[in-house]
C-alpha cells in the first residue's frame, strides 16, 4: 500500500459509497474506525451535496479492540435501521476493520433485519476505488434484481410502444456524470427511445427489482458497470451497448448502435455540434499538430485521445491510465497513436512522463491540473479525481453532441488564451503596452505619477519619455541578461523546453555562461 499525499483512487470502500450515495432508500453501514468518516468530506464539500451520504460508521476506537467489537458493528446496524428504514443495506468493512477479521454480513444475518442485506467483500489492500463501484453495484444488481421480470411485448393494446434502455455507471463523486445523463437521456428521446432506469445514480433497490424490464443497456460507464452488464446479458439476455459517446464520431457510432440494437433507422440530422465546423474551418489551422498529453481513468483517457487526434488534429505524445483494469484498452490505444502507454497510479511519475514529452496541452485529472501549473502549461481536466471546480452549477455533460461542445471549449481556450498570454509577451516592449503607458492607451486614464513627471516640473518645450525597463539580472544557472531577454520571446508553453534543451546544449559542450548565441546554437543543434 502506498501512503502519499495525493492518490488517484481511494480505498474499494470508498467506491461503495460512490454508489450508495448516488441511489435512494439504500444505506451502508461500514465497519470502520473513528478516522475513516473523512470519507464524508468527499460528498459534502467536492460534490457540494446538501446532505450526508447514507453511512453508518461502528467509529471504534483504540480501547474497543479489546472488547467486543461485533456487537459494536450489530448495535450499528441496528440502530440505522430503525432510524432510516432503508429497502435495502449494504455491509462491509474498511481498510483498517479488515485487520480485525469481523464478519458484517454474518452478523447481520443473525439480527434478523426486515430488509434485504447485501455484503461486500473488498480487499482494501489490493483492489481500489473504482473496482470497489463496480463491485458493489454488481452485487446490488444480482442480489435485488427480479429474474422473472421480462420486456413488454414489442405491440400491445395501444400499439407498438417505444424501445427502453437502462442508463448503467453512473455514481455520486462521478466526473460530470449528472450532466451526462441529462444529454444522453435527451438524445435517446430524440431517437424514439424511453430510460427505463438510471442506475446506481437516481435509482432505488425497488428500481433495480425491475431492471429486466429494459429491451437492452447502455453501459456509460464501464469502470462502474460493466461487470454488472455482463451479469445481466447472461441473466436477461439484455444486449449492452458499449461504444462511449464523448466526441462526435463516438456520438454518431453510440447512435447507430443504440438504433442497430433497438431496432430502429438511424437518423442523419442529429448532429447539432459545432466542433466538428469548427475544426475544419481556417481559424483552427493554428491548433492543427499542437502536442498533446493524455491521462486519467481508461475510459475517459482513450476518449480524449481519439477526441484529440481525430477531431481537433492535434497530436498525442502521451497517454495513459491510473487503473490497471484498463490498461489493454490504453495499451492499444497508445499503439495506434505510436506513444508508449503509461499505466501508473504514481503521480510523480506522470510528471516526469509529461515534462520529458513536453507537451503544449496536458489533458488530465486533477493531480495533473497541479503538475502542469507547476510547469507552466496550459490544462483542461478530463477524468475523476477531480475537485470542487469539477463540479459546475452549470449543465456542462461531456458525452453528447452538446458534450462535444463542451470538450471543445474546455481543451481550446487554454491553448487560444495561451496565444494571447503570447501575443501580450511580444508586444510587452511596445510604448503602447508597457508599464510606463498607465491603465489604458485609449486617454482615458493618465499615467501613473510613479512613471511620468508633473507637466509643472518639466521644462518648456521639453517632451516627455518613457524609461526603458531594466534589464533583466542574470540567473544562477549561469545565463545571462540578454539571453533571459530572449528566452522570455519563445511562447510560455514550450519556453521550459528551450530552456531544458539550451541548459543540455551547454553541459554537453561545456559552456559555462549561456548567452544569446548559445540559445540559437542549441536550438540549432536540437533542430537538425
Amino acid at each position: 500500500m502506498q501512503l502519499t499525499v495525493w492518490t488517484y483512487e481511494g480505498p474499494p470502500h470508498v467506491g461503495a459509497m460512490r454508489v450508495a450515495t448516488g441511489m435512494c432508500d439504500l444505506h451502508y453501514v461500514l465497519h470502520a474506525p473513528q478516522g475513516d468518516t473523512y470519507a464524508d468530506l468527499l460528498f459534502t464539500m467536492i460534490e457540494r451535496r446538501d446532505h450526508r451520504p447514507p453511512v453508518t460508521y461502528t467509529t471504534f476506537q483504540a480501547r474497543d479492540l479489546g472488547k467486543d467489537t461485533a456487537e459494536l458493528f450489530k448495535t450499528a446496524a441496528r440502530d440505522a435501521y430503525d432510524r432510516f428504514k432503508p429497502q435495502a443495506m449494504i455491509v462491509g468493512s474498511s481498510c483498517t476493520a479488515e485487520l480485525i477479521q469481523d464478519d458484517p454480513h454474518g452478523l447481520s444475518l443473525t439480527m434478523g433485519l426486515e430488509c434485504p442485506v447485501i455484503p461486500l467483500e473488498l480487499p482494501s489492500y489490493s483492489r481500489k476505488e473504482n473496482w470497489g463501484a463496480s463491485e458493489t453495484f454488481y452485487q446490488i444488481v444480482r442480489t435485488l434484481a427480479d429474474k422473472e421480470r421480462k420486456p413488454l411485448p414489442a405491440v400491445g393494446e395501444n400499439g407498438p410502444r417505444r424501445p427502453r434502455a437502462n442508463l448503467l455507471g453512473p455514481t455520486a463523486l462521478g466526473f460530470r456524470h449528472r450532466d451526462d445523463v441529462v444529454e444522453i437521456t435527451r438524445l435517446l428521446g430524440d431517437l424514439g427511445i424511453d430510460v427505463n432506469m438510471v442506475a446506481p445514480m437516481g435509482s432505488s433497490p425497488a428500481d433495480i427489482v425491475r431492471i429486466g424490464e429494459a429491451d437492452f443497456n447502455i453501459c456509460l460507464y464501464p469502470e462502474i458497470a460493466a461487470q454488472a452488464c455482463s451479469w445481466l446479458e447472461r441473466t436477461f439476455r439484455q444486449k449492452t451497448v458499449k461504444t462511449v459517446p464523448i466526441g462526435l464520431n463516438a456520438t454518431r457510432e453510440f447512435v447507430a448502435e443504440v438504433c442497430t440494437v433497438a431496432g430502429l433507422p438511424v437518423p442523419a440530422d442529429l448532429d447539432q455540434g459545432r466542433m466538428g465546423w469548427w475544426s475544419r474551418s481556417i481559424d483552427s489551422t493554428y491548433l492543427t499538430g499542437k502536442r498533446v498529453f493524455i491521462f486519467g481513468d481508461g475510459t475517459h483517457a482513450v476518449a480524449a485521445a481519439r477526441v484529440a487526434s481525430e477531431e481537433l488534429g492535434f497530436k498525442v505524445v502521451g497517454l495513459g491510465c491510473y487503473n490497471r483494469e484498463f490498461a489493454r484498452e490504453v495499451r492499444a490505444a497508445a499503439e495506434k497513436y505510436g506513444v508508449e502507454p503509461l499505466i501508473s497510479d504514481d503521480y510523480l511519475a506522470v510528471e516526469e512522463a509529461i515534462e520529458a514529452a513536453a507537451p503544449e496541452l496536458v489533458l488530465g485529472t486533477q493531480m495533473e491540473r497541479h503538475i502542469a501549473k507547476r510547469l507552466r502549461l496550459p490544462c483542461a481536466v478530463i477524468s475523476a479525481p477531480v475537485h470542487v471546480q469539477d463540479f459546475p452549477a452549470r449543465h456542462s455533460p461531456q458525452m453528447g453532441f452538446e458534450g462535444a461542445n463542451v470538450l471543445f471549449d474546455t481543451w481550446v481556450h487554454p491553448l487560444v488564451m495561451g496565444l494571447e498570454e503570447h501575443l501580450l509577451t511580444m508586444f510587452r516592449e511596445d510604448f503602447e503596452f508597457s508599464d510606463a503607458a498607465g491603465t489604458s492607451h485609449l486617454g482615458h486614464a493618465s499615467a501613473p505619477a510613479a512613471h511620468a513627471a508633473p507637466a509643472a516640473e518639466q521644462a518648456e518645450g521639453e517632451v516627455a519619455t518613457i524609461a526603458e525597463p531594466a534589464p533583466a539580472p542574470a540567473d544562477e544557472g549561469g545565463w545571462t541578461a540578454e539571453a533571459l531577454a530572449e528566452l522570455g520571446k519563445i511562447p510560455f508553453f514550450v519556453r521550459g523546453k528551450a530552456r531544458r534543451n539550451t541548459e543540455r546544449y551547454a553541459s554537453e559542450h561545456g559552456v559555462t555562461t549561456i548567452t544569446r548565441d548559445t540559445l540559437y546554437e542549441a536550438k540549432s543543434h536540437y533542430a537538425r
